[in-house]
């Protein structure tokens, strides 16, 4: 069904246009400059309120308590400068806690899960409230006047120091605790496995259940336009290399629309792109100079992938955990077990999920994109593949896999998806008998496998119930999102 005009553009000021988009968010979470810049502006504010007070009540607008009279000005001195010496040695302190957690995170988790310690909200925070604690106590100690005729001591801007510096000891006992459970490997794989149900939400939040039926709409099909796009379609060549982070699918079926042309792309959130290389396919010829320009608006690369219209990335970043700690080197089997856990927990999700072909369409219903969407088999690939080459030898890993792809099946909808698993199982099996050297370890595994089999033919057969997730609406992104619930 061709989705309503609003759901993939928006009309002009709707809710969908004036959220940043998705790319965008993504980018400004994973800094350590945005929040404190924000709590240092809350600080500029928050004194200039305090001051006007101070002023008011030293004009004698009205009188303060006792409990707000803070003594001299060289009284007041010495406890602004107290504070502003504190707090900025331990912004030091934090800061140095902060590139310690980094640098740990990077040799033991991967210098792709460094983001993931950057986006966190509690340590720019934390780094805010210290910053801006600083800036306050020295615009403080700034407005006092001791000039022959005029005695200024802002004794409610002294008192309110006072009062972030009690805040700042609160954000410091809890930063510590705060990194000390972060960097800990079972926070962190959960971390990004919350990641990854995200992801799923926003890329695909249609449940099987509610897979619409399927109805005659205006304009060739999918099939009849890949033939015109093959034969005449012109390829339209990316300008930069790099990841790609973001595309713009409302602009893009927006130029579409505008030119009657169709636009299918090359490449989806996750790919690397390659300079020169043909990044869409553009149908008519005609169109073609229109739409080039389009594309390279609507297309953001950068050096590294970003979990914004890329479930695959955060499914990546478990199978990465896991195949280093069953290197050599840190040869750590529960922390693969612990992967392996939630990467069949996120493939049990996706199992229950309308994997919809990228294919959108204008408000008449008219196809105007194609992207090839990211397949069941090649997530569940990602998700095994390389931790069961990794796994060669080691029946507890193996055995675990052969769990976790069998409460998979219990998840799937259609008989495709539980080939893919079984498929995914016959390796495992394989991987056993040849790698294996103890036949009780080699039967463990086999037993597991029959069980699995066995498994598939209950559901094929329909005789066991499919397990399915409570659905919720999830946040959508971009308002170009939408579309997948529709198509």
């Amino acid at each position: 069904m061709a989705p309503p005009a609003h759901d993939l553009n928006g009309p002009p000021g709707s809710r969908a246009r004036r959220r940043l988009p998705s790319w965008r968010r993504e980018s400004l979470m994973t800094t350590l400059w945005l929040v404190p810049v924000l709590c240092v502006v809350a600080a500029v504010g928050l004194f200039l309120v305090t001051y006007q007070l101070d002023q008011a009540a030293f004009r004698g607008d009205f009188s303060l308590p006792w409990w707000l009279r803070t003594g001299s000005p060289d009284a007041g001195r010495a406890v602004l400068i107290g504070i502003a010496a504190a707090v900025i040695t331990v912004v030091g302190v934090v800061f140095s806690i902060t590139i310690l957690a980094l640098t740990l995170a990077s040799q033991q988790f991967g210098p792709r899960m460094l983001r993931n310690f950057i986006r966190d909200v509690g340590t720019q925070l934390t780094l805010g409230v210290f910053v801006a604690s600083f800036v306050y106590s020295v615009l403080a100690l700034a407005s006092i006047t001791t000039e022959p005729h005029k005695v200024f001591v802002p004794h409610i801007s002294i008192t309110v120091s006072l009062v972030l510096m009690l805040v700042d000891i609160a954000f410091l006992i809890y930063f510590i605790h705060h990194v000390a459970k972060t960097i800990q490997l079972p926070e962190v794989i959960a971390r990004v496995a919350r990641d990854l149900g995200r992801a799923i939400d926003a890329e695909f939040p249609t449940p099987v259940s509610a897979e619409p039926h399927d109805e005659r709409l205006p304009g060739p099909s999918v099939e009849q336009l890949g033939a015109f796009l093959d034969e005449e379609g012109v390829a339209v060549p990316a300008t930069t290399s790099g990841y790609l982070q973001f595309v713009g699918y409302a602009q893009l079926i927006d130029i579409a629309t505008d030119t009657d042309a169709v636009i299918r792309l090359a490449h989806r959130p996750g790919h690397f792109v390659v300079a020169g290389r043909p990044l869409a396919t553009v149908w008519p010829e005609s169109a073609a100079f229109a739409v080039s320009a389009a594309l390279t608006r609507a297309h953001i690369t950068g050096p590294h992938r970003t979990i914004a219209q890329d479930p695959v990335f955060p499914i990546d970043q478990l199978a990465e955990i896991a195949i280093r700690a069953l290197s050599p080197a840190v040869n750590d089997t529960f922390t693969a077990l612990t992967c392996i856990d939630w990467l069949s927990d996120g493939m049990c999700k996706i199992s229950g999920r309308v994997l919809v072909e990228g294919v959108y369409r204008d408000r008449y219903g008219a196809i105007r994109l194609i992207e090839f969407d990211p397949s069941y088999a090649r997530m569940a690939n990602r998700a095994f593949d390389k931790i069961r080459q990794s796994a060669r030898g080691m029946p507890a890993v193996l055995i675990r896999l052969m769990d976790g792809l069998a409460h998979v099946i219990e998840y799937t909808a259609t008989t495709e998806q539980r080939r893919v698993l079984v498929r995914q199982a016959d390796m495992v099996m394989r991987a056993s008998d040849e790698s294996v050297p103890e036949a009780e370890d080699r039967r463990d595994v086999r037993r597991r496998y029959e069980r699995l089999l066995a498994l598939t033919d209950e559901r094929d057969r329909g005789e066991l119930p499919r397990r399915s997730w409570s659905h919720t609406p999830p946040p959508v992104l971009d308002g170009s999102k939408r579309r997948r619930a529709q198509l």
